[in-house]
């Protein structure tokens, strides 16, 4: 088992990687009075059972919602908290989350409102949740006129990584994931780039060795980036590469034909020929983005969707400012900077 530490003062809490730590959570939970296991219907089948029993059913509650980014709407977290507070939960009470992104998403947010602050922890279920969304501490809930706008950052206690979860996850979920992946390299490693597009058919095949080393570089340099700018007031709005266009084609999509990373791989590779087109990288280097980005296998046909659409879209982002798009664009091997463009001057 490899343990990382986010170091944030107070707000310090550990993050375990390894086979089989699910079953292993009655050593690493923190304690509390009663648990809330926040899980979706597809988890549920899988991990449900496992994660009552590792806790101690006697006092953990399930609590199951659809999965999907549909869930994560301000109805579905009243109706957990009205549950909660059905069940008579505490401020000693703990909220665990066993899921992807959506679940982390909705169970942190809810934590971090429930009796002005309750603890939680995180157990990521799918690679995209590993490697990025279950780290760091931020939480909210989608709104018709964006992602994520509402929420707020709020810590979890713990985040357990059982990489074992992983085999039953399907492979279009797995791919989402190492969108994740490859943006850690672009925006921190080039070498770790080089590593992932020369080993991605091993990471699809979930080769130990491979997989392991991965999750824990992601985690580490995620952990490094919000230690070092929990609210994202700077350095850690590098971790955006790929998701203002990726977030702008989700809701423009109505959160219902992509997954979240398919979004952030042809994000990533739109927001490389806007790079391009402002002499920020080099043909070679672009070639290099979109070659690892093709090898995914998903469509990065975009030509159905409207442009304006997309640019409106884009235009909600919580990042922007003066009525200009933020955008974090590579900028040479292993760097990305923050530009701010007008919506004409937005080009791909």
């Amino acid at each position: 088992m490899e343990r990382l530490q986010i170091n944030l003062g107070e707000r310090s809490y550990p993050i375990y990687i390894g086979e089989g730590l699910f079953s292993r959570l009655q050593e690493i939970k923190p304690t509390g009075d009663r648990y809330l296991l926040l899980t979706d219907q597809n988890v549920d089948v899988y991990y449900g059972d496992l994660v009552m029993t590792a806790i101690g059913r006697e006092k953990c509650h399930k609590y199951i919602i659809a999965p999907g980014e549909s869930s994560k709407t301000m109805e579905t977290v009243i109706q957990i908290l009205s549950y909660m507070l059905d069940c008579q939960f505490t401020r000693k009470s703990v909220i665990i989350a066993l899921g992807g992104g959506v679940v982390g998403d909705i169970a942190g947010f809810c934590a971090s409102i429930y009796m002005r602050g309750i603890h939680w922890i995180q157990l990521p279920t799918t690679l995209l949740a590993q490697v990025d969304s279950s780290v760091g501490g931020k939480t909210g809930v989608n709104m018709p006129q964006g992602k994520n706008v509402i929420g707020s950052f709020y810590q979890p206690q713990v985040v357990v990584i059982d990489t074992d979860v992983l085999k039953t996850l399907p492979r279009r979920e797995l791919i989402s994931g190492i969108g994740e992946v490859i943006k850690y390299g672009i925006i921190c490693d080039y070498n770790f780039f080089s590593y992932i597009h020369n080993h991605l058919p091993s990471l699809l095949t979930l080769e130990k060795d491979i997989l392991e080393k991965v999750i824990y570089r992601c985690c580490k340099m995620k952990a490094e980036v919000v230690a070092a700018d929990e609210r994202e007031g700077g350095l850690r709005k590098i971790l955006n590469f790929g998701h203002t266009f990726g977030h702008g084609l989700e809701a423009a999509a109505n959160y219902e034909y992509y997954t979240h990373g398919e979004a952030v791989l042809i994000g990533m590779m739109v927001e490389s020929k806007i790079a391009l087109g402002m002499d920020w990288i080099d043909e070679t280097y672009y070639k290099e983005i979109t070659e690892a980005i093709e090898k995914t296998g998903i469509s990065l046909d975009i030509s159905h969707m409207d442009r304006e659409l997309l640019l409106e879209k884009m235009l909600r982002d919580k990042k922007n400012q003066e009525n200009k798009i933020s955008f974090i664009l590579p900028k040479g091997k292993g760097k990305v900077q923050e530009v701010l463009l007008p919506k004409e001057a937005v080009v791909w």
